[in-house]
């Protein structure tokens, strides 16, 4: 593998350096130059805008699928490349120093829907969506939680009832992430009432253009409409978008789950920009940098920081060796809640009454995107108290929760 990497990343270099530019480091920059944006989530207020842009970012995949780097791992009857998986990440590595159209509206699809699809769809429906997740042509979103389950996610009411060929679901999703976007959705329903709820659900694959489909934005503190509600009335999915058998949902959709809450808490999706290196020149700027007790502040950001880092190196390494995604996603999921609210409340405590109003002044009100976002890290992807029963009953050995 040694030879057959190195060869690799000479590849994957040249041909970033031929097509993009090298990022700057945010603490390269200093205090007050460039921009002061920073924020939980790279969104848009404007949906033109938002168009835009996704449009970039595809562009962008495309490129990067047709020189051969966009599915290094994946299998060659599927437009992959046949090679290891370990090369996908050595890319995505190398694609973060550059300066490129954001691709995380596709890390729903690459990251945790399309492995789903190849551990338990039909070759089928591999064929039908995945080579297209991985050129940047479907976006796809996650139809899981809803208004009376969400941290309960078996506690679904969302009914699918077969009809020949079809299946006619009706209920409703919340929280689901750029759905407005979307082309695909990852949608889990109950087939089955009469058995433990854990065994009643089926995972399927949904056309959003499906009549019968409504998304509606939910607007957030920031401002922003990256959430959404989708409301389903009578939409037919054919059969052949079943994902696994009836009843094999709750089975599939776990390692999405773990997945999902080691990329949160890996800060995956996240601002590019280092929360815990601007709160260090906050502090410089404002004269604070001696005082003992932001020092201590200070230091136990940069140490979560480092934390987490070693936890998400190590997730990674077990990803690369082919085992499944443990609960160790859970451990990440919970520090990086806890770096979003701490880093928050150190700004607030620092800035003061600057943290409210727009004055122009540089690093200032910018922060209020941060705060008001920090809330949404301790519930995406599960949250806090269920991160806790996970490491509990998996790691520990401890009783479940009582019912």
């Amino acid at each position: 593998m040694g030879d057959e990497l190195a060869e690799f990343r000479d590849a994957a270099l040249r041909f970033l350096e031929d097509n993009a530019l090298r990022r700057v480091a945010d603490t390269q920059s200093g205090w007050g130059v460039g921009s002061d944006a920073i924020g939980l989530l790279d969104s848009h207020t404007d949906r033109a805008e938002e168009a835009a842009a996704l449009e970039r970012s595809r562009e962008w995949r495309r490129r990067v699928f047709q020189h051969g780097f966009g599915w290094v791992g994946g299998p060659l009857a599927l437009g992959g490349g046949g090679r290891s998986p370990q090369l996908d990440e050595e890319y995505r590595r190398l694609e973060a120093e550059f300066d490129v159209p954001d691709q995380q509206p596709f890390a729903t699809g690459t990251h945790l829907v399309a492995p789903a699809l190849m551990a338990h769809g039909s070759p089928e429906l591999q064929a039908k969506y995945l080579p297209g997740i991985f050129t940047g042509e479907l976006v796809v979103c996650q139809l899981l939680s809803e208004p009376e389950a969400g941290s309960d996610l078996a506690g679904l009411k969302t009914k699918a009832v077969r009809d020949g060929d079809d299946w006619i679901v009706t209920g409703q999703k919340v929280w689901s992430s750029q759905a407005h976007l979307s082309q695909v959705g990852q949608l889990l329903v109950r087939t089955d009432v009469d058995v433990p709820k854990h065994q009643g659900i089926t995972m399927f694959v949904l056309d959003m253009d499906a009549p019968g489909v409504t998304v509606v934005p939910l607007r957030q503190m920031t401002g922003e409409t990256h959430f959404n509600e989708v409301f389903l009335d009578e939409v037919r999915i054919p059969d052949a978008n079943r994902v696994g058998e009836p009843g094999s949902g709750w089975r599939a959709v776990m390692a999405t789950l773990m997945s999902e809450r080691a990329a949160v808490g890996s800060g995956a999706n996240n601002s590019a920009v280092d929360p815990v290196a601007r709160l260090i020149e906050m502090a410089r700027h404002l004269d604070r940098a001696h005082d003992p007790i932001v020092r201590q502040r200070l230091a136990e950001r940069h140490t979560n920081a480092e934390l987490r880092r070693f936890l998400i190196g190590r997730h990674e390494a077990t990803m690369l060796a082919g085992k499944a995604p443990g609960a160790e996603g859970s451990i990440l999921k919970l520090l990086f809640g806890e770096q979003a609210t701490q880093c928050a409340e150190l700004a607030a405590e620092l800035l003061g009454l600057s943290v409210l109003a727009d004055s122009g002044e540089w690093g200032t009100y910018a922060w209020g995107r941060w705060i008001t976002g920090a809330p949404m890290m301790r519930i995406a992807g599960g949250t806090d108290e269920i991160q806790r029963n996970t490491l509990a009953e998996r790691l520990l050995g401890l009783p479940r929760e009582p019912s």
